[in-house]
């Protein structure tokens, strides 16, 4: 049997392993150890390689931004700040046609710049817009699968888990990637805001128990509107830290490592300000960091070894030849690498799909002339497509898990997402046509 042989029979035997339940990090480390000993017939260097790699898969001062964002996004996340930004923005647009719909998508996208993680945004704004949507009349299921939709922003703009593990995987600048996902996140959050807008006016059952009902609530001329002064006070915390560490990233001031510690810094500060910390709830978001960050941390350390497998089975030399020579051009393997991570979407989670795909993926686009960059926004575009499709769809089952409401089920979640993975493939198609969408302010 060819090495390349040998080489895909180790991918499939890896994607089985995942879907019959093994953690992606053993299976990652398995296969691998496996394919250098059976391709080099040589068990101790097997073992040396896995060696090196645990020494030096992570030795960098790079990998310090991973706990660091982890801990200001569970910081935020505490102190109540995506409460307040809520608030604010279902003041502000109450009027609005499907206006806590537009307010949970504007409160999420400035929620995603400063925590970067999807799920924390499903589970805060579950207990935040969801009652709030009900009680003013929106079906709980439209309000449900909004909150789950609208918390795939957290995966596109920075700063973004996703975006810091494609980095690392394919060798790119990670602060490079936050200001690749400006533009793709706003495209999103844009899109977000005219489907429900569209929908709304087009099927209002569909978001509304009682449109009619619903609209004198909205044009009701006895509301008491927040005085300006509080709208200031309640968006003051979220709005420096945001400056802080956007501002000091995007202007060179900080590194991406940096930008991060300062993060973390304001986010306690303002946890702080706030009497949401005692002790026992800094033990918990400690220890969350830690289980977190050791859990991305072990993972890319067994993707390290993977690549390295890889790469002594020559299999992405190998699959970049088959692709030239199918006729595929840039944009043909663009979409053909699109169509297999929405596919995988299906069924792994993004972290996996990541891991799996990008050290395959990324020296064949680069062979191809694909900026890195531009193919990272396009990739993790195409996995958080997978966070709202069954039967994984892993945001939809944090809203369900999170709301606990018998009479929503998951079904009726996933029904209510399907608009919003209609504008992420939009989105998608356009950034894929349209580089510049990634690469505008590099």
């Amino acid at each position: 049997m060819t090495t390349l042989a040998i080489g895909f029979l180790l991918i499939a035997l890896l994607v089985a392993l995942v879907l019959l339940g093994m953690q992606i990090a053993y299976a990652l480390f398995g296969v691998a150890f496996l394919g250098i000993w059976i391709i080099r017939d040589n068990m101790g260097l097997a073992f040396r390689m896995l060696e090196l790699t645990a020494y030096s898969g992570i030795a960098d001062y790079l990998f310090a931004t991973i706990p660091l964002f982890v801990l200001m996004g569970l910081l935020v996340s505490v102190s109540n700040v995506g409460r307040d930004t809520f608030e604010v923005a279902e003041e502000l647009l109450r009027r609005m046609i499907c206006g806590l719909g537009v307010a949970t998508v504007a409160a999420n996208t400035i929620f995603a710049a400063v925590t970067g993680v999807s799920i924390a945004s499903a589970a805060v704004f579950t207990r935040v817009a969801v009652p709030e949507m009900t009680r003013h009349g929106y079906n709980p299921a439209f309000s449900a699968g909004t909150v789950a939709g609208s918390s795939v922003l957290g995966m596109l703009i920075p700063p973004s888990l996703l975006l810091i593990i494609y980095g690392v995987l394919a060798e790119v600048s990670i602060g490079g990637m936050f200001i690749a996902g400006i533009v793709p996140g706003l495209m999103l959050a844009g899109g977000f805001v005219a489907m429900l807008i569209a929908v709304t006016m087009l099927f209002p059952g569909f978001v509304l128990k009682d449109p009619e009902s619903a609209r004198e609530r909205r044009l009701d001329r006895d509301y008491t509107p927040m005085p300006p002064g509080e709208m200031i006070r309640k968006l003051i915390p979220i709005i420096l830290l945001v400056i802080l560490v956007l501002g000091g990233l995007y202007t060179g001031f900080f590194t991406p490592t940096e930008a991060g510690g300062v993060g973390a810094f304001g986010a306690l500060i303002v946890a702080l300000s706030r009497r949401s910390l005692d002790r026992h709830k800094l033990w918990q978001v400690m220890k969350q960091t830690g289980v977190i960050s050791v859990s991305i941390l072990l993972l890319l350390i067994a993707a390290s070894f993977y690549s390295r497998m890889l790469a002594i089975a020559g299999l992405p030399n190998a699959i970049a030849g088959l692709v030239s020579d199918s006729g595929f051009g840039p944009l043909g393997f663009l979409f053909f690498y699109s169509a297999i991570i929405l596919l995988m979407g299906m069924i792994l989670d993004s972290t996996s799909i990541l891991l799996i795909m990008v050290p395959i993926a990324a020296p064949i686009a680069q062979g191809m002339g694909i900026d890195l960059m531009h193919f990272g926004i396009v990739t993790v575009l195409a996995v958080e497509i997978g966070l709202l499709t069954p039967p994984f769809g892993i945001s939809v089952f944090t809203v369900h898990n999170t709301l606990n409401d018998p009479d929503v089920s998951v079904e009726q979640i996933f029904a209510a997402t399907m608009p919003f993975v209609g504008v992420m493939l939009l989105v998608l198609l356009i950034v894929a046509l349209v580089p510049t969408t990634a690469t505008l302010f590099l």
